[in-house]
């Protein structure tokens, strides 16, 4: 069955995500590094992951298995999901696939570097109202998908 995970620890959408796996009837692991507040319906779950800076990524990977969607926008998480057959959808409602992920990766590492160089010293933009709307049109179609077995 077609399961949801959220890499929750700064995922600015996690009630939408409760919305569409109750409207869909599915279920949703949430995994962090500390315990936060879920809806307590048996369609949810926590999971409060101990250890290193990558734990909680290590767990959603060890547990994804094909086509269920993981939420992240840890790219290098992502990497490692696509490997494992799952979907990956960013907050921003970004697809990642096995053609965009090099491209991806490739961007966070000049990033990276030029962060490093004082070349930039900002961050994201400011997560806005039409990106929760593109994440839940993506969210809608990529569900939609993998149940029509696209």
């Amino acid at each position: 069955m077609l399961e949801i995970f959220i890499d929750a620890d700064a995922c600015p959408v996690k009630q939408e995500v409760y919305r569409v796996a109750q409207r869909y009837g599915l279920h949703v692991t949430v995994v962090a590094n500390s315990r936060i507040r879920i809806p307590h319906e048996d369609w949810s779950e926590l999971v409060v992951v101990e250890g290193g800076f990558d734990a909680a990524d290590d767990w959603i990977v060890e547990h994804v298995v094909p086509n269920d969607i993981v939420i992240s926008g840890d790219i290098p998480l992502a990497a490692r999901c696509l490997e494992k057959g799952s979907q990956v959808i960013g907050p921003r409602g970004d697809a990642f696939t096995r053609d965009s992920i090099g491209d991806a990766l490739a961007s966070r590492a000049l990033l990276a570097h030029l962060r490093e160089l004082g070349t930039i010293t900002g961050g994201p933009a400011p997560f806005e109202n039409r990106d929760r709307s593109r994440f839940l049109q993506r969210l809608d179609e990529t569900i939609q998908s993998i149940q029509r077995g696209g």
